[in-house]
């Protein structure tokens, strides 16, 4: 076969025309130690803290812990068939989760990947799950209210959109449902909520998933779960990813809600991490830096300026106490980061008191600049009533005689207990609020047995709302004047007659 000399010469040409130069460099290093979801990795040399590391069989990692010699890693997956010696890459960014309207409705993992069996999601974009808060120049007061639809919180210590309060008590005291009652009421309110489970069980959050399914709550809010079978890098991890998906929307200049729940387990899923990492321990074994964990996750709620849109979150997480001791290291932590705090108490639960709130330790340090003049007129001297039958109640007690005008104020009192007194599930309204709190400090429920208070309240409020609906609708946005207050009577001189008949 005879090939000329020229052709080999053009065959050689359009090869070199063709040939692209491509390297590739990957920073990489060397596992040298794994166990217990924590990995030792040598040879990163430009790795950043909380970098995302690529692992064999497609797991990741992010790095927590940069050495002299090696980096601390901790595995968001399951360490099963890595070993000493594998290949660790760079991924060159840092731990990052999917934010966007796709994921509202969803129940996703911290790393924004779905657990509900709904198909995959689209994300609009990622962030960082770590970022740095707003500072002061950006942010304005706390001035709106966001209503829980819960009487003893509205009342007395209300929540402003762009606040953190802290629910605070023993376990099986109300702390999840009073959170869940508070999502269920933002309906058709303009407000994205995202609740955050971590190391709940996993009947604990597909209960949650569907009462707010049941209730149409799921329309406005994303679940992210990392629940107790789950690594304590994803239950470190979710409180973060929860907060990024939540910034997404503030930054729109929409209001968001967010449920930690909670906190307690999230500083014990990061003492496992530090002490597996070797990090020195200090009070009750956890890091130095438990404080700065909570600080920078708290502080990354806020109300946004004018100027960034306005937008908001508002921040409720929950700590459970031991035996009420609210004086524990993580709960004073938290307390000290928070706007106030709302603290259940297992003796009311136990009473039949349901919520189960402690107005005397319960505060919000926002309070009335998140209230609509309505409900500020007439709350005001609730806490100091309650405070006053709480003593006199206590005294009563030792069965001495009391006077007329002490039995005047236990009856009233008592009364006022029962009002606030309320069904898991069923929010209410301000304004059906505001009417409720006016005929029990008005004295206009004194003619009405206690154990019937409660009966009278519902049927009181469903006759308002079929005969006397303007009363409503002046309470909505506007002061209760001597003219509302008159109406308000005679609904309930009316209703009364019925009720009594």
């Amino acid at each position: 076969m005879n090939i000329k000399p020229e052709e080999i010469t053009t065959i050689i040409k359009k090869e070199i025309e063709q040939y692209s130069k491509k390297i590739e460099t990957v920073d990489s290093g060397t596992i040298i130690q794994i166990g217990d979801g924590i990995a030792r990795v040598y040879g990163l040399d430009d790795c950043m803290e909380g970098e995302l590391l690529e692992f064999p069989n497609g797991v990741y990692g992010m790095a927590l812990n940069l050495e002299q010699d090696n980096v601390g890693c901790v595995l968001l997956g399951d360490e099963e068939g890595i070993k000493e010696g594998d290949i660790v890459k760079s991924t060159g960014k840092v731990v990052e989760v999917p934010v966007g309207e796709e994921l509202i409705g969803r129940v996703v993992n911290p790393l924004g990947q779905p657990i509900d069996g709904k198909g995959p999601i689209k994300a609009a974009a990622y962030k960082p799950a770590e970022r740095k808060a707003y500072g002061v120049i950006d942010r304005k007061s706390v001035n709106e209210p966001l209503q829980t639809g819960i009487k003893a919180i509205d009342s007395m210590i209300p929540i402003g959109k762009g606040q953190r309060e802290l629910i605070i008590g023993d376990r099986q005291t109300g702390k999840t449902a009073l959170a869940i009652d508070t999502i269920i009421n933002q309906k058709g309110k303009d407000v994205i909520c995202v609740y955050v489970a971590i190391g709940q069980k996993q009947s604990t959050v597909a209960s949650i998933v569907n009462t707010l399914t049941k209730e149409g709550a799921m329309d406005y809010s994303i679940i992210v779960s990392s629940t107790a079978s789950e690594s304590a890098p994803m239950q470190y991890l979710s409180p973060f990813s929860g907060v990024t998906m939540a910034e997404y929307f503030m930054e729109q200049g929409k209001d968001v809600l967010i449920i930690y729940d909670d906190l307690s387990k999230h500083a014990v899923a990061y003492r496992t991490m530090s002490l597996l990492l070797r990090r020195p321990p200090g009070r009750e074994a956890y890091p130095g830096d438990v404080f700065y964990l909570h600080s920078r996750l708290l502080e990354r709620s806020a109300k946004l300026s004018d100027e960034l849109g306005g937008g908001s979150i508002t921040a409720l997480p929950i700590i459970e106490t031991l035996a009420g001791d609210i004086s524990a290291y993580i709960p004073t932590n938290v307390i000290s980061i928070t706007d106030g705090q709302i603290f259940l108490e297992t003796e009311l639960f136990n009473a039949g008191q349901k919520p189960a709130v402690n107005a005397g330790i319960s505060v919000s340090r926002v309070g009335g600049a998140a209230q609509t003049k309505a409900m500020k007129s007439i709350t005001g001297t609730l806490r100091l009533e309650l405070a006053q039958y709480r003593e006199l109640s206590a005294f009563a007690q030792f069965g001495s005689d009391l006077d007329k005008e002490s039995k005047n104020r236990l009856a009233k009192g008592a009364r006022l207990m029962e009002v606030l007194k309320q069904d898991q599930y069923e929010p209410l309204d301000v304004e059906k609020q505001v009417v409720t709190f006016y005929t029990a400090v008005a004295s206009l429920l004194n003619d009405i047995e206690v154990k019937d208070i409660r009966r009278f309240e519902k049927g009181l409020l469903e006759s308002i709302d079929t005969h006397h609906k303007d009363i409503y609708e002046k309470l909505k946005d506007g002061k209760l004047t001597d003219e509302i207050k008159k109406e308000i009577e005679s609904a309930v001189d009316e209703y009364k007659k019925e009720f009594l008949a």
